[in-house]
């Protein structure tokens, strides 16, 4: 292969201070998980480069904030337009970079066009409240203020709508912003940043900072970032959330998830199969939203089976920008071997495999590919049932009832999502009061919250108290101060 087809997407870069730069260290390459071809390299940010946009976002902070909400929000309604634009380009080279299909990569790029229109309602999400006569002579106002530079350190799954969880809702209540995405599919952050800059955002509002671990530790320790929004694996947002709450910086931590669906006997069940097939193959389950454990009634427990096999079987299983593909690659071998290891597992711990994906060829491409697996027969004390396995990957579970369904999803030590299918309003009723997870949903194959609502997560799936999107992170980007006022002579 040329070195010219090696690197494709060229180079990726920093962006600090206005500046396009290559990161300090030597890093590793960029592949197209459906192809296995190195279509980029990135370089590793050294603590002198996080210096360098910690202090260009602290300068830019202190005008920056001084600005009219309305004129903060401007390069937003520009962002916002641009997004529109390149959309299709984007979700091109999501699918390169990422493995997704197409359709899944606009749908991931739509939802985060979504938080920046919503974050262009800041004059409305910044009130804080007014109250006259609070107190004999007395008004009193709540007003919100920012606190200076913030960071979000992202996944690789979801690389174009993630990082606008945050960046809007930071710059628009007044701070400034440093990306760190993931390593293994840094393109689509990188052209989202050059569309932040031709939005207009001033110098050092807006910066992006390439790395591993070392990166992230140089964030995490740097004593001018007043906080750090994170979103991975439960054992990293754990230490993310201790590292930096221990050095005095707010922290929202959003960690792994299993999530459950439950099916009733009540529930339409080909409707039920299409959603949580759907919800357990989509972006080849690599997303903390995929429902792989469907605990179903007895009473409907084989044809629900039958009609999952059914569904898992016209999948197509290919490289996401080829028509018709439904499930794309893995993000790398590495994690394909594991996912195929927690395979093995299922089946040692007497989990029957009844639609095997494991031999799945894909012609023409030499990527991650693993076709879809369904188990059946689960219980709670298997691997499968209680390990985020993040592929394409679904076990179905026999329950007596709601309650046992309830409480075996109850029992997991994480409470992502959830979703109940049924056609009785008592079982949505009790299932919405007794659910243990931050993001539920009755008849729905997806709990995933529009983006004016914050994105929930309850137990081991998120660490901290103001989750992403919407008003809970506006409060996250900003304090409140309380201001009194009395005129004696009024």
């Amino acid at each position: 292969m040329s070195q010219k087809a090696e690197l494709e997407y060229g180079e990726v870069r920093n962006y600090v201070a206005g500046e396009w730069t290559a990161p300090g260290n030597e890093g590793i390459p960029v592949d197209n998980p459906a192809t296995g071809e190195t279509i980029a390299h990135i370089g590793f940010s050294t603590p002198e480069n996080v210096d360098a946009a910690v202090e260009a976002g602290q300068d830019a902070f202190e005008e920056w904030r001084q600005r009219p909400v309305e004129e903060r929000i401007q390069p937003l309604f520009e962002l916002k337009q641009l997004l529109e634009e390149h959309q299709d380009e984007l979700a091109e080279l999501l699918v390169d970079e990422e493995g997704k299909t197409f359709a899944e990569a606009k749908g991931e790029l739509r939802r985060g066009i979504e938080n920046v229109e919503v974050a262009t309602g800041i004059p409305s999400l910044m009130q804080a409240g007014h109250v006259e006569n609070a107190a004999p002579g007395i008004d009193e106002t709540a007003v919100r203020q920012p606190l200076g530079v913030f960071a979000a350190i992202t996944p690789f799954n979801f690389p174009g709508m993630i990082p606008m969880w945050f960046l809007p809702y930071a710059v628009a209540t007044g701070n400034s912003f440093i990306l760190k995405p993931s390593e293994q599919d840094p393109l689509v952050p990188q052209r989202m940043v050059e569309l932040a800059e031709e939005a207009g955002f001033p110098e050092g509002v807006v910066q992006l900072v390439n790395g591993g671990v070392d990166t992230v530790n140089a964030i995490l320790n740097h004593e001018g970032i007043e906080g750090v929004s994170f979103v991975g694996s439960t054992p990293v947002a754990e230490t993310i959330y201790e590292r930096a709450a221990a050095s005095g910086k707010r922290v929202q931590a959003q960690g792994g998830a299993k999530n459950h669906i439950i099916v009733t006997e009540s529930a339409d069940l080909e409707f039920a199969a299409d959603k949580a097939i759907g919800s357990a193959l989509a972006c080849s389950g690599q997303r903390c939203l995929a429902n792989d454990v469907v605990a179903v009634e007895e009473s409907v427990y084989e044809e629900f089976v039958d009609l999952a096999v059914e569904r898992a079987d016209r999948q197509v299983v290919g490289y996401g920008n080829d028509g018709g593909t439904t499930v794309g690659p893995l993000i790398s071998a590495e994690h394909e071997q594991q996912v195929r290891n927690d395979i093995e597992t299922a089946i040692s711990e007497g989990a029957e495999l009844v639609y095997d994906g494991r031999e799945l060829e894909v012609d023409e491409y030499d990527g991650n590919f693993l076709g879809p697996c369904v188990f059946r027969d689960l219980t709670a004390d298997m691997v499968i049932a209680r390990k985020e396995i993040f592929g394409p990957v679904v076990g179905i579970m026999p329950v007596s009832d709601l309650d046992e369904a309830l409480a075996v999803m109850n029992a997991s030590d994480y409470g992502n999502a959830a979703s109940l299918f049924t056609s009785s309003g008592a079982e949505a009723k009790r299932f919405r009061h007794d659910a243990e997870a931050g993001n539920l949903a009755v008849n729905a194959g997806t709990a995933a919250p529009m983006a004016f609502f914050h994105f929930g997560g309850e137990k081991d799936s998120f660490f901290g108290d103001l989750h992403a999107q919407a008003e809970d992170v506006v409060r996250f980007y900003t304090d409140e101060s309380v201001y009194i006022e009395r005129w004696p002579n009024a």
